[in-house]
């Protein structure tokens, strides 16, 4: 998919100063830890990330070698396993013979409209109700993008069932489960493009509960200490960490392990594997403008830190609705905020990357309202496919000592 620089040019000139300033120094600092040599790694959430296409731009550079790690959450890989965006037909449940109690609020029920070769491919794992199909393309509905798989037949159901038994593999060849799901997947997608590079592609411990079958699969794959020693690792070898529309951020970046936020102190006090944030750029994309009041605060007066010494509940202390992961944030000298939309600040960062690097990516994310990121998100329904089971299979016998 040709990339549309005039486009994302446009965007960058749209920013506020102050917004566009820091997304050039964002990608000046990413340039250069590249150049050196350094980690970059992605700490993304679901919602906008898929829906914006910046999950996709992310396995593009993965692919490009510039991005060295990805944390994510369960959602994320069931939708990829599912093909990250797919096209559905939506109907009343009633109207092709779905009980009512099964169907979630306002009584719809949703089918995938697959690519071709995909439904044949579905239907030698699992026995197809192909009349279900017919009926609901037969019936008044409406069609729509959105995030693959979930509720959408035979997809969703497909993800569920295919969940159960990559648990098992996964556990069967030692690998978490994201790495055996990766072996087949779509390399368009995080978990395909890091199983191709060799790059972890993890879900942190705060974003296990998610994307249904695939979320309680993925938690009781590998135990939660060796998964969050597994995150420790991303986090502790990147010397810069780009965080992307998601909550809970302090229980990732500085969980455990992590000392300089202190919360590693007995981990590192009884010889477990620790890291520390000290000296590291920690950016965070989010809408929330409490993250940039919070942030000056700090860089005003170190605030936050007075109030974390003294013991003293931060949110009376700054008359804003404090959410936990903005101390930990706030006190890194290393951090720096960017308060809005992620579908417009990842290409304007990522083509920024891409220029001073001298790559040329393949595919580039756009806002999803816009005409590009119409015909993006077009492009993923058409391009990017499920999950191929048998390439998955494959792949594992090869990763066999």
């Amino acid at each position: 998919m040709e990339t549309d620089e005039r486009f994302i040019d446009a965007l960058r000139e749209g920013l506020d100063e102050e917004t566009r300033a820091r997304t050039d120094r964002v990608a000046d600092t990413a340039a250069k830890i590249k150049e050196r040599g350094g980690k970059i790694a992605v700490v993304t959430g679901s919602g906008p990330n898929l829906h914006e296409g910046v999950t996709t731009l992310l396995a593009e550079f993965i692919r490009l070698g510039v991005v060295d790690g990805v944390l994510t959450s369960s959602a994320v890989v069931a939708h990829e396993m599912a093909g990250a965006l797919d096209e559905v037909k939506r109907v009343p449940g009633s109207a092709v013979g779905i009980p009512p109690e099964l169907l979630p609020k306002g009584g719809i029920f949703e089918a995938s409209l697959l690519r071709p070769g995909d439904l044949d491919r579905i239907s030698r794992e699992m026995v197809l109700d192909r009349g279900l199909i017919d009926r609901v393309l037969a019936a008044e509905g409406r069609v729509i993008i959105k995030a693959a798989g979930n509720m959408a037949y035979p997809v969703g159901l497909r993800t569920e069932r295919l969940a159960m038994e990559i648990e098992s593999l996964a556990d069967l060849h030692g690998l978490p489960f994201e790495r055996a799901a990766g072996l087949g997947a779509d390399p368009r997608t995080m978990i395909g493009a890091g199983a191709a590079a060799g790059v972890p592609v993890l879900v942190t411990v705060p974003q296990l509960v998610g994307g249904g079958m695939v979320g309680l699969a993925v938690g009781d794959s590998i135990p939660l200490k060796r998964r969050s020693e597994l995150v420790s690792r991303i986090l502790g070898g990147a010397d810069l960490i780009i965080e992307s529309g998601i909550a809970l951020s302090q229980e990732i970046h500085d969980g455990p392990f992590e000392t300089y936020t202190g919360h590693g102190i007995w981990s590192r006090w009884e010889g477990s594997p620790t890291y520390s944030l000290a000296g590291k750029t920690l950016v965070r994309i989010d809408l929330d403008p409490n993250l940039e009041r919070v942030w000056r605060i700090e860089r005003e007066g170190a605030s936050v830190q007075g109030a974390v010494d003294q013991g003293l509940p931060k949110t009376k202390t700054f008359k804003v609705p404090f959410r936990m992961e903005m101390s930990g944030f706030a006190r890194l000298e290393g951090s720096l905020p960017l308060v809005g939309d992620l579908g417009i600040l990842w290409p304007v960062i990522a083509l920024g990357i891409a220029r001073r690097l001298g790559l040329k990516p393949e595919f580039m994310s756009y806002p999803q309202e816009s005409e590009p990121g119409k015909r993006m998100r077009r492009w993923i329904v058409d391009e990017v496919g499920i999950l191929d089971r048998d390439r998955m299979l494959a792949g594992l016998r090869e990763a066999r000592p």
